[in-house]
């Protein structure tokens, strides 16, 4: 039986590989998802461990559960000195070791500035964590080995002289205060879990202290040093960082506001042991263990390597993996519809061949098994031909070296489930949709072999498949309705399970909306039949063409129903997708908007007036103001301290044109200052009394020793005229109370005075602000071109950041279009399927129908006409289909944009018409293009041929 089984595989061999390709596109796509995690996990453990360099043991802190926040305390305290280094080094065994401190610093030759990212040195070169491409590593005082990048933004060599600065020694140069440095001891690649740097862009070794009280640009000062050598970092130990320049360890102990090398704190040191003799490396080790502080211990570098791989294999690259697959399976769960209807008309086709069968000695267990044997060998072949696929096109991503922008270099990593897994998926799936045609199988009787053969599925749809597909759609109408219901309850301000249990109702709406999906998907040969019986009775009016479209679509209602599903599955994830990004983005605007007063802000220590001159004249800024600032303290009528961002500015008029606030019958003179309403950092009434009294200097001093340092001159003035002595600055105004907000979110207000109090000397400003408004859609440009060239004009200066509603939305918009753009990616995998799958179903109509289409030619129908009606028949099935996917998408996208995004402001509902279009037309096309191999089956068959096959 197997041997005439693959005797009918070879004889339907073209139907059969359309069906072979829905399959080999999932079992690629699962392929090469394990590939991508097995790449990643490789990539993330070399990463994570190359700031070892040429290490083979680590000093780090002992792990464990028991550790007190005491002992927590001691672990990250310890300094250069608890180490004992030198006897160390002394050590029998121990060829080198490196005490790791890191940090970042300003990088300046002539009017030429650039961020580095810097670790101490080492004796030997191997020890670094980077690669000395040229020169060689800083050995004596007074030497750096800067990093490719930054040598070559700046124009230098090796030999030149470039000067670094750091805002913690230009901290300890004024306050003259060498401790409390803060710098990234031992993990000098740490990064947050979004990827990004854990430090402020324009953040130094130590965080603290800002430029010169007087605002001046002090870039040019610093400490000269001399560059020795060049870096590269090729397994991307500071892969986000790009790279990291090597100091000698006075100059690093300078940039970290210390005096010291060894009260530099860290927590982690490499050493580079002798480990020829297993015996001799233990002794070393037990030997240098002696002499380490408590809580601390000697791991190898094998067993750090094995930990990371570890913590990976359960991290995020499982994660990634597991939401990839999630895909795959959704592309597997679309192609097993495509082999559902294949099967289907294998087996109507062959029904009078089963028939025979039957009359031979066939029984109905033989004619089961050889469907699904059939369905096991079209899964197999496939399957492997996917895993083949993926595994080329990782080999291709790989080799491409297109992921080295993310900082990995990625290699292709063969392991058991690349090939396992797909392969059962595929195989099974393929069984698994096979299992009705087997059945149909087995209701063939030997009579049928006599009679003509009908290959029109006139079956009805089970009354039990519609009772649950009913049901489903109700218990999922019931879940979304009490969701909306609660989060309508909680956003009026009245009790609601949404309070306290958010996730839960965003769960049941999540739920909801799964369960209302597969009750349509279900209830499909209900009424997607109908529905294309509707359409198709309008466009019949079109012509014969069209007329006999209508009347083939209606032939076979449960194939129709399968491949409507296929497409309207793929549809429904794109639309949902695009339509909560579009909610998203509108949303955040609208709340943003109202939650800043001032499209743009630029602010910073070291910002030029002809850098403010030069963002004025950015396409898409409107007008803008540029006035100096100082932060001060005051306290409102409860006696509470706030830190306030005091602004100079010429008038309430210069004030109008740039923040969007109801300022009418408001003045500023030298009397008043303009406050706002609501305090940034709470956002509650800020309560004042008749006169404010604003402090800097040795007050605002304590206040940084409170509330953290501000970035100010702790020495103040002299006295002045206006009350000022001690090194302390105060100024008592009237207070002018109106609803603006956000100017800059660091401190809890940012108050307007006249300028002439910083003109006169009353206050002496630490820093300067660049207000702005934006009309980028009146300019003709983009807003996020607006934002890049802004910050392109104050990227010269580091302390420099722009912020406001403009780079938040610009940067909001950037990450949804991202993650748009790769799960419409994603599920475009599904769609390709559901696509195939509709050529497959024309093909197998225009197989079943040899006899009809030969008797419309035989009675005057042209081969044009005939092309027509299949082209009609495709348009048919994947634009219904798709219609009512977006329909569908929509409404879902629009109920999880209200569920989550309500909660940031009124939800914006729009209408994702590009994207929707977008999709309905590459569908479309698919479709057409679908119909181009069927009707050249159609028409190249004479019709007396034809009629004698058929």
């Amino acid at each position: 039986m197997f041997s005439i089984t693959l005797k009918l595989m070879k004889k339907s061999a073209r139907m059969l590989i359309p069906a072979g390709i829905a399959i080999l596109i999932g079992t690629a796509f699962i392929a090469a998802t394990f590939l991508f995690g097995n790449a990643m996990n490789d990539a993330l453990a070399a990463q994570n461990t190359a700031q070892l360099g040429g290490a083979n043991y680590v000093i780090s802190p002992d792990g464990g559960k028991d550790l007190t926040d005491k002992d927590q305390d001691y672990i990250y305290t310890r300094t250069v000195n608890d180490f004992q280094l030198d006897r160390i080094r002394a050590t029998e065994g121990v060829k080198d070791a490196r005490a790791s401190y890191a940090g970042s610093v300003t990088v300046t030759r002539g009017n030429k500035h650039a961020s580095s990212y810097v670790i101490t040195t080492a004796a030997k070169r191997t020890l670094l964590p980077v690669t000395i491409t040229q020169g060689d590593q800083p050995a004596d005082s007074n030497e750096i080995a800067l990093t490719k990048s930054v040598a070559d933004q700046l124009g230098v060599k090796v030999g030149d002289r470039v000067t670094v600065n750091s805002q913690a020694a230009q901290y300890a140069g004024k306050t003259g205060d060498s401790a409390g440095n803060t710098g990234d001891a031992g993990d000098e690649s740490a990064q947050n879990a979004d990827g990004t740097s854990s430090h402020d862009g324009d953040s130094d070794a130590a965080s603290g202290a800002s430029v010169s009280s007087d605002g001046a640009n002090t870039a040019d000062s610093g400490m000269t040093v001399r560059v020795v050598g060049l870096t590269d970092d090729p397994n991307g130990a500071y892969a986000y960082y790009g790279g990291a320049s090597v100091l000698s360890d006075n100059v690093i102990t300078a940039m970290a506001g210390s005096n010291d090398f060894g009260n530099l704190p860290v927590y982690l040191v490499y050493l580079d042991i002798d480990d020829a003799s297993d015996t001799a490396a233990a002794s070393t080790v037990k030997q240098v263990s002696t002499l380490l502080p408590k809580h601390f211990s000697v791991q190898s570098r094998a067993a750090l390597v094995e930990e990371s791989v570890k913590s990976m294999s359960s991290g995020e690259t499982s994660i990634t993996t597991i939401f990839l697959l999630s895909f795959g399976i959704l592309a597997m769960l679309v192609a097993a519809l495509v082999i559902a209807n294949t099967f289907q008309v294998l087996v109507a086709q062959r029904r009078r061949t089963l028939a025979l069968l039957r009359t031979i000695g066939a029984n109905k267990s033989q004619l089961y098994v050889s469907v699904l044997f059939e369905a096991g060998v079209l899964g197999l072949i496939a399957s492997a031909l996917g895993v083949g696929l993926g595994i080329g096109l990782m080999a291709a991503l790989c080799q491409s070296g297109l992921m080295k922008a993310t900082g990995m270099t990625m290699r292709l990593v063969l392991s058991g489930p690349v090939f396992t897994v797909p392969m059962a998926f595929g195989i099974i799936m393929t069984v698994i949709a096979s299992l009705g045609s087997a059945r149909s199988a087995t209701a063939v009787t030997p009579l049928e072999a006599l009679r003509p053969i009908e290959l029109t599925d006139t079956r009805r749809a089970g009354v039990v498949r519609a009772v649950i597909s009913m049901l489903l759609i109700a218990v999922g109408v019931a879940l979304c309705a009490f969701s909306v219901w609660q989060m309508s309850e909680k956003i009026a301000g009245r009790d609601s399970m949404a309070d306290k249990q958010y996730s839960l109702v965003l769960l049941a709406a999540i739920i909801g909306c799964a369960l209302i999906f597969l009750g349509l998907v279900l209830s499909a040969t209900f009424w997607l039949p109908v529905l294309m019986r509707g359409v198709g009775a309008l466009v019949a009016l079109a012509g014969p063409s069209a007329k006999v479209a209508h009347a083939n679509i209606q032939k076979n209602p449960r194939r129709v129903a399968a491949t409507g599903a296929a497409l309207l599955i793929g549809v429904t994830l794109v639309s949902t997708i695009a339509t909560g990004a579009a909610s998203a983005k509108q949303t955040m605007n609208e709340a943003l908007t109202t939650r800043y007063s001032v499209d743009m802000i630029a602010a910073g220590t070291d910002m030029t007036g002809k850098q403010a001159s030069e963002a004025a004249k950015v396409k898409g800024v409107q007008s803008s103001i540029y006035a100096p600032t100082r932060m001060m303290t005051m306290k409102d009528a409860d006696g509470k301290s706030l830190s306030v961002l005091v602004v100079g500015v010429d008038g309430v008029d210069a004030l109008r044109k740039v923040v969007r606030s109801d300022l009418s019958g408001v003045t500023i003179d030298g009397d008043s200052v303009l406050m706002p309403k609501y305090s940034a950092a709470t956002g509650k009434d800020i309560p004042l009394d008749k006169s404010v009294t604003f402090t800097a200097g040795a007050a605002e001093a304590q206040a940084d020793a409170t509330n953290g340092p501000s970035g100010n001159d702790a020495n103040g003035s002299a006295e002045n005229g206006n009350g000022q002595s001690g090194g302390t600055q105060t100024l008592t105004l009237k207070p002018r109370k109106v609803d603006y907000r956000r100017i800059a979110s660091n401190y809890a207000a940012v108050a307007f005075v006249d300028a002439s109090h910083f003109t006169n000397g009353g206050i002496k400003a630490d820093g300067h602000i660049m207000l702005m408004r934006i009309d980028a859609e009146g300019a003709g440009v983009a807003l996020n071109d607006v934002f890049t060239n802004v910050q392109n004009v104050f990227s010269a200066s580091a302390g420099v950041t722009v912020t406001g509603p403009v780079a938040e939305r610009t940067q909001w918009e950037t990450m949804i279009n991202g993650m748009m753009a790769l799960l419409v990616g994603l599920i475009a995998v599904a769609v390709l399927i559901a696509l195939v799958g509709v050529a497959n179903t024309l093909s197998l109509s225009v197989i079943e129908r040899t006899r009809e289409s030969a008797t419309l030619r035989a009675i005057g129908m042209t081969r044009g006409q005939l092309r027509r009606s299949l082209a009609v028949e495709a348009l048919l099935l994947s634009l219904v289909s798709g219609v009512v996917g977006v329909i569908l998408g929509t409404l879902f996208g629009w109920l999880g944009s209200y569920m989550v995004f309500s909660l940031y402001g009124d939800t914006v509902f729009p209408f994702e018409w590009a994207t929707n279009g977008v999709v309905l037309g590459v569908a479309a096309l698919a479709a057409l293009l679908a119909s181009v191999a069927p009707a050249r089956r159609a028409v190249k068959t004479p019709p007396v041929e034809a009629l004698a096959e058929a």
